[in-house]
């Protein structure tokens, strides 16, 4: 069993939390991801990897209550257990030989990006983040990426914190102060990284984009991340989830991404009025 030791809530939609695994802990990297149950009778789902401790063996979970099954997870509390809680799986961020990069990071897709921004710049990486969200309720790990970057813009739709825009506004203002980057990173909603990808393909920067967002059974078996990348059919557990932002086919990532949102939110309704009768 593994133990929930800490759990913090972000923001309304978000929670953080921080579980005992050693084993996992020990190989994790930035980039990777985990599969966890609930409980004997849960659905398992991915999620990346947020942080993780060597030393306490623990490692950090960030996830948003889309579904049924993170609704579930985010009524649990410090001291419960989940039943399953492997990995680490998929392939790691490549960080090796980069002298400065751009860290992109939007919504919650920041959960994904932030260990990857750490990890450049504990290798001595000149790191600047850039982050966005819709709005300054929604903000998280502001602090955290403020301390791994040489520079960080904190960017939202209607200007309620940082500046106002989108996070390929600060890239553009980046870029054309004479900013030149070994790579681009962004992490985030399909319709964000495509719009990221078109940009820096514009100054031939090379771009890597996560694909963490379109993962279900994360072993390559149910088919549901296969995407196209440079014509070629890819899977994002096994294969990824990080590819060549350039070559990725979005706008057919993004027509199936929406499949089962309808389906999604009806479990999580049924789930949070389950809670609500046993409060009662």
């Amino acid at each position: 069993m593994y133990e929930i030791i800490r759990k913090k809530t972000l923001n309304p939609f978000v929670v953080l939390m921080e579980i005992n695994a050693p084993l996992v802990a020990k190989k994790a990297e930035p980039g990777q991801f985990i599969i966890l149950r609930t409980d004997e009778n849960g659905e398992r789902i991915p999620l990346t990897i947020a942080d993780y401790n060597r030393e306490s063996g623990t490692i950090t979970i960030i996830f948003q209550k889309v579904g049924a099954t993170t609704e579930k997870l985010a009524h649990m509390e410090e001291g419960d257990s989940l039943a399953d809680f492997v990995g680490p799986l998929g392939n790691p961020t490549a960080t090796e030989g980069r002298k400065k990069v751009a860290v992109i990071g939007g919504g919650v897709g920041c959960a994904i990006a932030y260990p990857v921004a750490k990890k450049f710049f504990e290798q001595g990486t000149e790191v600047h983040s850039i982050i966005g969200f819709r709005n300054s309720e929604l903000i998280i790990l502001e602090e955290e990426f403020a301390k791994v970057s040489s520079k960080m813009k904190l960017m939202t739709d209607d200007g309620s914190r940082g500046e106002k825009g989108l996070v390929t506004d600060a890239l553009k203002s980046f870029i054309e102060s004479g900013e030149k980057y070994d790579e681009v990173i962004t992490i985030g909603p399909m319709i964000m990284m495509k719009f990221v990808c078109k940009l820096t393909k514009e100054y031939g920067i090379k771009t890597i984009a996560s694909m963490s967002p379109i993962m279900i059974d994360g072993t390559g078996m149910c088919g549901g991340c296969r995407l196209t990348v440079g014509g070629e059919t890819k899977f994002a557990c096994i294969d990824g989830p990080e590819f060549d932002g350039h070559k990725i086919d979005f706008d057919e990532v993004i027509a199936r991404c929406g499949t089962y949102c309808e389906f999604e939110r009806h479990a999580r309704e049924e789930t949070c009025n389950l809670f609500a009768k046993e409060v009662k």
